[in-house]
């Protein structure tokens, strides 16, 4: 049986949302399967020698520790140590350039650009979202006047505000579809009840699970739909994503953790461990 280490912050104190309940929760099911030992993302790379793979869950912003993760990261690929998720993916795990990037290659996104004087690239908008590339949690984040843009610094991210409908994510354990939970009041981000997707909302939400070739792992793809009815991606979390279990049937939970056992075994077994660590999952 595998030793896992799994990193989440369980008292970080996140609107809406009770991350200690769903990682009580998900380690319960977990030690069924594998031997686990909880930590905080502080202690994560001075515990991570130990064990045969380090789970990162609902660890909270790295934005309050970013020293200290990039020291995790940096660490963890110089030991080959196994982390889940893999910490090649191309979305909020590497900040959000990606926005940047997407837009410019004509994916359906909420338009971005990073500087102020690109802004002509984006639609008319009497205000302008600004926030950091790397923050989360709408840390940092305010709604400027085109004119106002002028000084913004370097590191962020300029959008237009959109007049949205709703926000409806998409779960993903690899590239298997889980399920989906929307928000019907945009005032309410954290305010979820089960979506039944569409075919067409389906086929949006992979192409983003396709662009980010992570083979395991846990994603979350964020979307607003538009009054036109198009689906813009919010972002791609594919760090830590919530998962909003206590929202989901019991049906769905429970096929939930079958999948996520799955994919940690497969994972532990594709990936080969850090040397003078054998496998054993």
């Amino acid at each position: 049986m595998a030793d896992l280490l799994y990193v989440t912050d369980l008292a970080y104190p996140a609107r809406g949302r009770r991350y200690g309940d769903e990682d009580v929760f998900l380690t319960a099911r977990l030690r069924e399967h594998f031997t686990l030992a909880l930590c905080h993302p502080l202690d994560a790379r001075a515990m991570m020698g130990r064990f045969d793979a380090v789970v990162v869950r609902n660890s909270g912003p790295s934005l309050h520790y970013r020293e200290e993760y990039q020291a995790f990261r940096d660490a963890a690929l110089a030991a080959g140590v196994r982390v889940y998720n893999p910490l090649t993916g191309r979305g909020d795990m590497a900040g959000k350039q990606y926005l940047v990037d997407l837009t410019a290659a004509g994916y359906p996104v909420i338009p971005t650009v990073d500087r102020p004087e690109d802004v002509d690239r984006l639609p008319e908008s009497p205000s302008y979202a600004v926030k950091p590339k790397a923050g989360a949690d709408s840390i940092g984040l305010e709604f400027l006047p085109r004119a106002e843009l002028g000084r913004v610094g370097p590191g962020v991210l300029i959008q237009p505000e959109v007049d949205f409908r709703h926000e409806v994510s998409f779960y993903y354990v690899d590239h298997a579809f889980q399920y989906a939970l929307h928000a019907p009041d945009p005032a309410r981000r954290w305010v979820l009840e089960p979506y039944q997707a569409t075919a067409a909302d389906l086929g949006f939400a992979r192409r983003f699970i396709e662009w980010n070739t992570l083979a395991h792992g846990v994603q979350r793809v964020d979307a607003c739909r538009t009054r036109d009815g198009d689906l813009l991606l919010v972002e791609l979390e594919d760090h830590n994503p919530y998962l909003s279990l206590d929202r989901v049937p019991e049906p769905a939970r429970e096929a939930f953790v079958a999948a996520l056992v799955d994919s940690l075994r497969g994972f532990l077994a594709l990936t080969p461990p850090r040397a003078g660590r054998a496998a054993r999952a």
